[in-house]
C-alpha cells in the first residue's frame, strides 16, 4: 500500500521535476541570452542571407545562357529532322522510279506473257475477289500458362500474336490457292520475310502493329473454306481457344493490293561446264 500511495502522490519523477524547474528559471526562449551568443547568431544569419542572394543572382544570370543553348539545340533538332525528311522523300521517289522501270522492263521483255510473272513477283498492283483475314492480340494478353502449340518455338504462352503465327497464316493462304497477299498493306513476294524484333512483327523489315489485316486475292468462297479446313486454319482456331487470340475471316468481292514497294530483279545463268579429264595412266583403245 505504501508503494501505491507513493506512486499516486509522486506521479512525476523527481528528475523530470528538477529539469522543469531549471527550465523555468532560465526562461522558455531558446535564443542565446549572452551578447557573444547573439553576435554569433547574427553573423550566421547574415552569411546565410549572403549565400542565398549570391545563388539567386547566379541563377538569374545563367538563365538566359541556358535558354539560348536550349534554343540552339531545338533549332538543330528541327534542322536535322527537315534534312532527314528531305532525304526520305528522295529515297521514296527513287524507289518509285526504280519500281516503275522494273515493271516496264518486265512488260517490254515479255509482252502479254509477262503479266503472270509480274503478278507472281508482286511487281504490279492487283485487284479482284478474295478473303479478308484479321488477326489480333487477346483483349488481355497474359504472360502465364504452360503447354501449347507455341511452346517449342521458345515463346511464352501469351495472348500476343507472334511472327511464326503470321508465317503459318500466310503460308496456309498460299497453300490454299491465294494469288497475291498483303499484310497491313505490305505486299508479299517470294522474297518477303516475316520476322520478330522483340515483341514487334516485321514484314520485310517494316514493323507492323496489331490488328494484322491479311488480304488474299483468289476465289473467295473456295479460299475461305479451304483455309478454315486446313491445318493452319485449325491452328489459328486453337490459338483463339487457348490464348484468346482473335481472328475473323470474310469473303470480299473486290480487294485492291498495291505493288511491292521495292522489287529486286535477279537473273539466273547456267553454271559453267568443264570438259571431263582423263584418268591418270589411262590409255587409248588398242594401246599396248
Amino acid at each position: 500500500m505504501s508503494l501505491l500511495t507513493d506512486v499516486m502522490e509522486h506521479s512525476l519523477d523527481d528528475g523530470y521535476a528538477q529539469a522543469a524547474a531549471r527550465r523555468g528559471e532560465a526562461g522558455s526562449s531558446r535564443f542565446p541570452t549572452a551578447a557573444r551568443g547573439r553576435l554569433g547568431l547574427a553573423v550566421g544569419l547574415v552569411l546565410a542571407a549572403v549565400v542565398i542572394t549570391v545563388g539567386a543572382a547566379q541563377a538569374r544570370i545563367s538563365a538566359p545562357t541556358e535558354a539560348k543553348e536550349r534554343q540552339k539545340l531545338a533549332d538543330r533538332v528541327r534542322a536535322e529532322t527537315r534534312a532527314d525528311d528531305t532525304l526520305q522523300s528522295g529515297v521514296d521517289t527513287l524507289r518509285s522510279t526504280v519500281s516503275a522501270e522494273q515493271r516496264a522492263a518486265l512488260r517490254d521483255s515479255g509482252g502479254d506473257e509477262s503479266r503472270l510473272p509480274q503478278l507472281l513477283a508482286g511487281a504490279t498492283p492487283v485487284h479482284g475477289p478474295g478473303v479478308r483475314l484479321v488477326v489480333d492480340d487477346a483483349k488481355e494478353a497474359s504472360t502465364g500458362g504452360s503447354g501449347g502449340p507455341r511452346e517449342s518455338s521458345g515463346f511464352s504462352d501469351t495472348g500476343r500474336v507472334r511472327d511464326h503465327d503470321m508465317q503459318r497464316v500466310v503460308n496456309g493462304l498460299w497453300a490454299c490457292g491465294a494469288e497475291a497477299i498483303s499484310v497491313n498493306g505490305q505486299r508479299l513476294t517470294a522474297l518477303s520475310a516475316i520476322r520478330a524484333a522483340g515483341d514487334a512483327i516485321l514484314v520485310d523489315n517494316k514493323p507492323l502493329a496489331p490488328p494484322y489485316t491479311v488480304l488474299a486475292i483468289g476465289d473467295g468462297k473456295r479460299l475461305s473454306a479451304a483455309f478454315q479446313d486446313s491445318e493452319d486454319g485449325q491452328y489459328l482456331r486453337l490459338l483463339g481457344r487457348d490464348y484468346g487470340i482473335r481472328s475473323s475471316i470474310s469473303v470480299q468481292d473486290d480487294l485492291r493490293l498495291a505493288a511491292a514497294p521495292s522489287l529486286v530483279v535477279r537473273y539466273a545463268a547456267p553454271a559453267a561446264t568443264t570438259a571431263p579429264h582423263s584418268a591418270p595412266g589411262a590409255r587409248g583403245k588398242g594401246s599396248k
